[in-house]
């Protein structure tokens, strides 16, 4: 086996198998572009949860009063 074709082993891998999901949102898109896009939109709203939920956090963790270090302040 040469680097050749194990380069074209791994092309053939993507284009033949792993890229069947896109080729057929490619598709799906000539008919109607919120179905093709709908991946998109649902990546979309999890990201946007996710920031939420990080803030929400930050907010918690900067309204904390409690002291958690161990260094001395005062040297």
């Amino acid at each position: 086996m040469t680097w050749k074709g194990f380069w074209e082993g791994i092309a053939s891998l993507f284009e033949d198998f792993l890229f069947i999901p896109y080729d057929a949102l490619m598709k799906l898109e000539l008919d109607s572009w919120w179905l093709a896009n709908i991946v998109s939109w649902i990546f979309l709203l999890i990201g946007a949860a996710a920031f939420i939920y990080w803030l929400r956090k930050l907010k918690d963790f900067n309204e904390n009063t409690e002291v958690t270090y161990t260094f001395d302040e005062n040297p």
